[in-house]
């Protein structure tokens, strides 16, 4: 097992970042924590050194880049920053983990990917809440054939964001933070639809900035219809009285609910109940128990997908999440804004000439 060196890039939500590496400290050495705010760095680098990590602080990121010792770059960044730290990383032969939204439109990504297939290296975009016991357990019983079709589901992303929330200076601006809700929050809950359900086949979108008075959306209503046939609403609002996400799937032998965790709707427990003839629901939910206790100690969150990482740099297993998952889920935020600005039904998937393809925000 190879312990890769890392450098994270932005000591924001790089502090999450951090925790997940370090829970997998047999794997990977936090090398470098990158900020230009060296007092927001410093607790992250004593945090890592603590637990055994080689870690320093730098301002430099060229520098960094340029440090051969270093294998990945973690890329913590505001959004509008991405794509050009995702170009030069590849650049200096970097594997590449970044977060959400990975790039700023369908045309940015298929950019990155020509780079990233002219490579040997590796670039994992970050859904965290993928890597959770209640996603875990139901993806299992689909596996199962448990489930049976697809129905309905209902996605909940109410959220609190007060105006404190937009202080920092890049938020709530399409320049910068490249969108609002859609962009910021609802992303990953509309991953975990599509990972449970499949592909998106049509959209349409009504969407509003009804909270805080900022450029970008905070409020959304969304209706899908999937490639299966499934039927989805997807409710999205800055202004819920607390945080709190909830996912509801309806198939043909299964319903499935998640609890309200907003940062980890994923994790466990989620209700799962049985549906068909009365004689043979017990039999139905004692797989359901069953499946449900094979995953209450799997680890979670970054600390999983950083751990699956490690497999995948190691040649042991696949990436668990690729260069069009996020492909996916950037065309799906196209078709949004899309269907919004129209009026109209979105089709996907989207072609190049689609309107948005080089700018979701056109």
């Amino acid at each position: 097992m190879t312990r890769h060196r890392v450098a994270i890039v932005g000591a924001g939500i790089g502090a999450e970042h951090l925790t997940g590496f370090l829970a997998n400290s047999e794997r990977f050495d936090v090398a470098v924590i990158c900020d230009l705010d060296a007092s927001r760095a410093e607790p992250l680098v004593q945090q890592a050194r603590a637990k055994g990590s080689s870690t320093a602080y730098a301002n430099d990121l060229d520098a960094v880049l340029s440090d051969s010792s270093v294998d990945i770059i973690d890329i913590c960044l505001p959004p509008q920053l991405h794509k050009q730290t995702i170009l030069n990383a590849l650049t200096c032969n970097k594997h590449v983990v970044c977060e959400k939204p990975l790039v700023a439109s369908l045309a940015e990504i298929d950019e990155v990917a020509e780079m990233l297939n002219s490579s040997d290296r590796l670039l994992m975009p970050v859904f965290q809440y993928r890597f959770g016991n209640g996603m875990g357990a139901l993806l299992d019983l689909i596996k199962a054939g448990l489930a049976g079709k697809p129905l309905v589901a209902t996605v909940e992303t109410h959220w609190n964001r007060l105006s404190d929330y937009y202080h920092v200076p890049w938020r709530g601006k399409w320049a910068t933070e490249l969108g609002g809700a859609v962009v910021g929050h609802a992303i990953h809950n509309h991953d975990l639809l599509c990972r449970v359900f499949g592909p998106v086949a049509s959209v349409q979108a009504d969407l509003a900035t009804r909270v805080n008075p900022i450029e970008t959306e905070d409020c959304g209503s969304l209706l899908y219809r999937m490639s299966s046939g499934a039927l989805v609403t997807s409710s999205v609002t800055l202004g819920g009285a607390v945080d709190h996400s909830r996912l509801r799937f309806c198939f043909e032998h299964l319903t499935a609910e998640s609890g309200l965790e907003p940062y980890n709707p994923g994790t466990a427990p989620w209700q799962f109940q049985a549906r068909g003839p009365q004689e043979t629901l017990g039999d139905a939910q004692a797989v359901i128990d069953e499946t449900v206790a094979a995953h209450v100690l799997h680890v979670e969150g970054y600390a999983r997908q950083f751990e699956r990482l490690g497999e995948a740099l190691d040649g042991t297993a696949a990436l668990p999440v690729t260069l069009a998952d996020a492909r996916a889920s950037l065309e799906l935020i196209t078709a949004i804004y899309q269907a919004d600005a129209t009026g109209a039904r979105v089709t996907l998937p989207l072609l190049a000439d689609a309107p948005g393809y080089g700018n979701w925000t056109v």
